[in-house]
């Protein structure tokens, strides 16, 4: 059995790697969505390189959350390599340690990885992501020509005044607020009765309040308004399911989220398959060690050339992208959230564990 000094090493080692590759994909991520948001948002009044620095800030642990599993992958290949490089392992080999007692510490490094990811970063992301919209939604209000506008969504209301088509530019505090958002009111004909823009729409208890109107009724001439009411059944747990980004609720809200959305007959795939993920992210991140690993070890014990290690890290890109068709599937509904994020993960870890047992076992 690995000793307490020596896994203590192998840990430190694996943490240390592992924050260097935080600190450089942080860096890069921070310059490039810097550089992105800028070329789309110099052009509106309120815009400041400053603010939109932050912005980018604010941003940077939602993108990091889809790169930690590459993370994993890379910081366990650099530590195995550089043990590997220095005969630490051929020594520690020597004393009777095995594959699996080595690699007890970056599996407990890539489990405390995710752990982090989930109780940690994951609701500062959330929090910052929402927040950023909120601000370059409040940048882009009333600029009906901005090219970085995302695609209106919509949606159909009935009450007993007719139906209702409701789009938005934007949308934020989870979808309960659309900003520069239009209702076009028809009548129990179907024929148009009226439009009204509104520079913010927000869902409250039976009705939606717009702010800043302008009515349009064919053959008059448009009226302003401060505020009017429109009549609403929609639920707020229906608008978020339609509207709201699932990575934009943290994970403790998750399963309130769900269970209220499902108490009202909504399926809440989009965040049963969020909240699943999650959970199986840690488990994610100990496959990509294990993937790692395998790569890794033959490469120094056999003479391997730098193949083996882009063979490593294509299965390690195969994996992920499998994992995310496989979540797509799970957020349309053609499988079961918990099927669609643990299958994944199962079946590579499985396969990490059969071919290190073929090659250091026999």
């Amino acid at each position: 059995m690995i000793g307490w000094t020596l896994g203590r090493y192998f840990f430190l080692r694996y943490v240390t790697i592992t924050a260097y590759f935080l600190l450089g994909s942080f860096a890069l991520a921070l310059i490039l969505d810097f550089t992105e948001l800028s070329g789309k948002l110099s052009a509106l009044p309120d815009y400041s390189p400053l603010a939109a620095f932050g912005i980018s800030a604010m941003r940077i642990p939602f993108i990091m959350q889809q790169v930690f599993p590459f993370i994993a992958l890379f910081s366990a290949m650099a530590t195995l390599i550089s043990l590997n490089r220095k005969y630490e392992l051929v020594v520690a080999r020597s004393v009777g340690v095995s594959a699996w007692q080595f690699l007890l510490p970056a599996c407990a490094g890539a489990l405390l990885f995710g752990l982090i990811a989930i109780l940690l970063v994951n609701p500062l992301a959330a929090h910052g992501y929402e927040r950023s919209e909120q601000i370059t939604s409040a940048w882009r209000s009333g600029k009906a020509n901005d090219v970085g506008t995302n695609r209106v969504p919509w949606l159909r209301q009935k009450t007993e005044d007719g139906e209702t088509i409701i789009g938005a530019k934007s949308i934020v505090n989870r979808g309960l607020r659309l900003v520069d958002a239009t209702f076009i009111r028809l009548d129990k004909n179907q024929d148009i009765r009226e439009r009204l823009d509104a520079r913010t729409a927000d869902l409250k208890d039976g009705y939606w309040e717009l702010n800043n109107v302008t009515k349009f009724v064919l053959g008059e001439t448009p009226v302003p308004l401060d505020s009017i009411r429109i009549p609403t059944h929609l639920r707020p747990e229906f608008v978020e399911e339609s509207l709201a980004k699932p990575e934009t609720i943290p994970f403790f809200e998750l399963r309130n989220k769900i269970a209220a959305a499902r108490s009202f007959g909504y399926s809440a795939n989009s965040f049963d398959m969020h909240f699943q993920s999650l959970l199986a992210l840690p488990a994610l991140l100990m496959a990509m060690t294990l993937i790692a690993a395998t790569v890794s070890l033959k490469f120094v014990r056999f003479g391997q050339s730098g193949t083996m290690i882009l063979g490593g890290v294509l299965a390690g890109f195969v994996l992920y992208v499998v994992t995310v068709v496989v979540k797509a599937f799970g957020n349309a509904g053609f499988v079961p959230p918990f099927i669609a994020a643990w299958t994944p993960v199962l079946i590579a870890t499985f396969f990490g564990v059969s071919f290190l047992l073929h090659k250091e076992d026999g």
